[in-house]
């Protein structure tokens, strides 16, 4: 990341801290200094889909759909949606994806969604037809009060990425493992 983007993230992170004794409800909407930092990061080449939609349509179960979680190894350890396959953001880019029908709905999430969208880049180059970015990654799941799980089951800890991106991340324990 360069310098810039570094003082551009912890400038919108600043600015969206509360102010002493505002309300910051999980209920509340997405701050629109994170709604135009991921502007600013996504390209919009892979629709994204709403944390409340993906938390509907997984309860619905009336459609099969897969997580693919693409963050590091530490970042997957400490937590992730329920169900959710890792597939390394580092080595994504030789991954054929086998074993996954072009057919069905697939969801790719990382912290804030711009890993991700990349992965989900790769997918519809290999055919994939119904691919979909996690709209404020998992950090905006978390945000909104949502679940994540480890090895041992439900957790509030969240892998924040950096002390950079932890700015984002406004609910749940941080934990850099």
């Amino acid at each position: 990341m360069t310098n810039g983007w570094r003082a551009l993230v912890v400038v919108l992170g600043l600015l969206t801290l509360p102010a002493c004794g505002q309300d910051t409800s999980v209920s509340e909407a997405i701050s629109p200094a994170y709604r135009q930092m991921l502007k600013t990061l996504y390209r919009e080449t892979v629709p994204t889909i709403q944390p409340a939609a993906l938390a509907d349509m997984l309860r619905a179960k009336s459609q099969k759909v897969v997580l693919l979680d693409t963050r590091t190894p530490a970042e997957y350890k400490v937590s992730h949606l329920t169900g959710a396959k890792f597939v390394n953001f580092d080595s994504f880019e030789k991954n054929e994806f086998t074993g996954l029908s072009r057919d069905q709905t697939v969801v790719v999430y990382c912290s804030v969604g711009a890993r991700s969208e990349r992965v989900g880049e790769r997918l519809k180059a290999l055919g994939f037809r119904d691919v979909r970015n996690l709209y404020g990654g998992i950090f905006q799941w978390v945000n909104e009060g949502r679940p994540v799980y480890n090895a041992a089951g439900p957790t509030r800890q969240i892998h924040p990425y950096s002390a950079l991106w932890s700015v984002w991340l406004r609910q749940g324990e941080q934990v850099y493992k």
